[in-house]
């Protein structure tokens, strides 16, 4: 008792007042041999948990099946939409180009530009319409070429 009171008397009275005071709990070790013990199988149990498991990959697959099927459809609506949208956007650019070729093929435009840059109407029996052999194919076809001139390169020294 008097060790318990000098330790009471060394911590300040501050501490003293939230020291627990209750009962210790003990604990007893007890060794138990359980190496004589051995597990009996039961196979009724082992082939319920075969049919459990079984049975629970079973729904498993079945889930992940739809999962899968459902975000591939889900998937599949975003690409068809991004395709209409680029259907659309290239529907448009295809009018625009076809408007701009038809307004650049213009002959009242290419005309003016043509006077612009100084060029001039053709005179009567300038244009030879290639064409018109076209329409008349039993008429004899004259054919002509122009002379080839070759020329050697030089060797140098």
């Amino acid at each position: 008792m008097a060790a318990a009171a000098a330790i009471r008397s060394a911590i300040p009275s501050a501490r003293r007042s939230t020291f627990f005071t209750g009962t210790p709990e003990i604990y007893f070790s007890k060794a138990i041999d359980n190496s004589r013990l051995v597990k009996v199988e039961d196979p009724g149990r082992n082939r319920e948990m075969k049919q459990f498991g079984t049975a629970l990959a079973c729904l498993f697959l079945l889930v992940f099946t739809y999962a899968w099927q459902h975000f591939r459809a889900i998937e599949y609506g975003y690409q068809i939409e991004s395709s209409k949208r680029e259907l659309g956007n290239l529907t448009e650019m295809n009018r625009a180009l076809r408007l701009e070729d038809a307004s650049l093929r213009d002959p009242e435009r290419i005309d003016v530009m043509a006077r612009r840059m100084g060029m001039v109407p053709p005179e009567p029996g300038q244009v030879i319409r290639m064409d018109s052999a076209s329409t008349d194919s039993n008429a004899p076809v004259m054919a002509s070429a122009e002379p080839v001139m070759v020329l050697a390169g030089q060797q140098r020294r």
